[in-house]
């Protein structure tokens, strides 16, 4: 199989790079030569003096040799416009770019099942962790409930920093720059669309049909601070960006926001540029997925998995991703969680007001106070829908004059 790679930055670098290093052991497994014949990079300049470069895309699409194409260009044009062009020549297409998969993914799909070919995409969620394959084989005879991860590296390392040095969020997204895990402009992390993108293909893996990102209900991480911190290890949590899909009978929830989990949960422990997705089935109950999530080498090594069974495959659709149908997910206000709230002042008169808006009637009010601070305290809601919880808040602040200064979402039940 003669491959060509699209992109020649971070990960089509390490593609290529995977390709030299394995040479014999993919030959090995796959019962034939994987061989690099170019590798496209549009800019106007060549970066580096090698025959194999080209800025042509004519010349890949238009080669007969070239029965394979790795996208890592990043973005959705001129990439979609590309690889469509590849499909509809027979040729089958791997790529790590998110973006592509989440906006164009159903077509791309379709297009590869009329022309006899394949387009795999294991890359663009968890880099080097195996959850689109893992999703679609391993898990093919089960009712996934349940699909929870932490999928974006720079927001997990600066969660992390938080919580060990004690720091604020602004002075731990300088040190993220500085080391090179976050970009100069960080708003793709850090406010939740990384990890709303990869929630999407998630959920459309799940459900069978097309999910766009931008009905994904989505929080970041700007607002969490160091004070948040120190009530979660108060109570023996942690705070983690997660992106959630849950399934209840026929009805699909789905949302991107920090939440403030127990050390009970498996992913408490998930810490510094690490990911981890726990997967709950029916039948299976839960398992969870951990690596590295993103950088050269694991990310290639996710496409060249995509590679060897796209030469395994290379006369047959697989079928891996969904239909072009749209899905409905339900709006945010219908999850129900438990809630931290940091409450202006201290509990000591509104007690009452606490339990008429926020707990039970058999549940302990347990008000949480750092350092004998008089100015607020935080409290445990107990489990309420969050449209509910939104007017209680609203309810609670105009009745006793008293602001929510802040709250997280601890608990999900469905």
């Amino acid at each position: 199989m003669k491959v060509a790679i699209m992109g020649y930055g971070t990960i089509g670098s390490g593609v290529a790079e995977v390709l030299r290093v394995n040479q014999e052991i993919l030959k090995k497994k796959i019962g034939e030569p994987v061989e690099l014949k170019y590798v496209l990079d549009i800019r106007e300049s060549i970066p580096e003096d090698n025959d194999k470069l080209i800025n042509d895309f004519s010349i890949i699409e238009n080669d007969d040799e070239v029965g394979l194409v790795v996208e890592t260009m990043g973005g959705i044009h001129p990439a979609y416009e590309f690889v469509k062009a590849c499909l509809e020549k027979g040729k089958h297409c791997v790529t790590s770019n998110k973006a592509l998969v989440d906006a164009c993914g159903s077509k791309l799909i379709s297009i590869a099942k009329a022309h006899n070919c394949n387009f795999y995409f294991e890359a663009s969620v968890g880099g080097g962790i195996p959850v689109i394959r893992t999703i679609h084989h391993n898990y093919a005879g089960e009712n996934l409930i349940e699909i929870t991860g932490i999928m974006n590296g720079t927001t997990n390392f600066i969660l992390t920093n938080m919580r060990e040095k004690g720091a604020d969020f602004g002075e731990t997204l300088e040190e993220a720059q500085r080391l090179g895990y976050a970009e100069r402009d960080p708003s793709s992390d850090i406010d939740g669309f990384d990890t709303s993108r990869k929630t999407a293909i998630l959920l459309s893996m799940a459900s069978g049909n097309r999910c766009r990102h931008e009905d994904i209900y989505t929080e970041g991480i700007r607002d969490i601070s160091k004070l948040d911190f120190s009530y979660a290890h108060e109570l023996g949590m942690s705070i983690k960006l997660l992106g959630s899909v849950q399934q209840v009978e026929d009805k699909y929830f789905a949302y991107v926001v920090p939440m403030m989990i127990p050390k009970s949960d498996p992913l408490f422990s998930v810490d510094g540029v690490f990911n981890g997705i726990r997967i709950v089935g029916n039948c299976l109950g839960t398992t969870m997925l951990y690596g590295m999530g993103a950088g050269k080498l694991p990310t290639a090594s996710a496409v060249v998995s995509d590679i060897i069974a796209a030469v395994r495959h290379k006369n047959e659709f697989q079928g891996i991703g969904w239909s072009e149908n749209m899905l409905e997910i339900e709006p945010m206000g219908s999850n129900a969680f438990s809630y931290f709230i940091r409450v202006e002042g201290t509990s000591s008169d509104i007690e009452a007001d606490l339990r008429e808006y926020f707990l039970n009637e058999d549940s302990e009010l347990k008000p949480i106070v750092l350092d004998n601070r008089t100015d607020e305290f935080a409290l445990l809601t107990d489990v309420m829908f969050e449209d509910d919880f939104l007017d209680n808040v609203k309810a609670f602040e105009a009745k006793t004059g008293r602001r929510i200064f802040h709250f997280i979402r601890t608990e999900k039940e469905t």
